[in-house]
């Protein structure tokens, strides 16, 4: 088995419901959502849903692709900048890799990721893709 189902189950309201948590604080947005709050410590946090659009602030070109990934390389992993806050590191789907811009408007959505194993699980998760 490629990956921990116990894992995979445990990030569920994240992954599928894109359940992250806003600073009582600051305000700040946390994707996986936090206990803690780093630099001051806040333990007070309201649930909240990302937005699925925003625009990459960084990205890479992965060639030589993870176990797991291999049938689909190359492919752009990115982090984006989701509007009303949060950053998500996903990878982007349905754009030639010398199209990739920094800056770039993109929407999340729902699809596979990979298999677990032969006759495993088909795990899902978000990619992002142009607007």
């Amino acid at each position: 088995m490629f990956r921990s189902t116990a894992r995979y189950w445990r990030e569920i309201p994240e992954r599928y419901r894109g359940e992250a948590n806003k600073s009582a604080k600051t305000g700040k947005v946390f994707f996986p959502a936090r206990q803690v709050e780093p630099g001051n410590g806040n333990r007070k946090f309201k649930p909240v849903r990302l937005e699925y659009t925003g625009e990459i602030l960084t990205y890479t070109v992965i060639r030589v692709a993870p176990m797991g990934f291999e049938k689909i390389g190359p492919y752009a992993l990115c982090i984006v900048e989701l509007n009303g806050g949060g950053r998500i590191t996903c990878q982007l789907a349905d754009c030639p890799l010398d199209q990739v811009k920094i800056g770039m408007k993109v929407r999340v959505e729902f699809r596979k990721l990979m298999d677990d194993g032969d006759e495993g699980l088909h795990l899902y998760g978000y990619k992002v893709v142009p607007e």
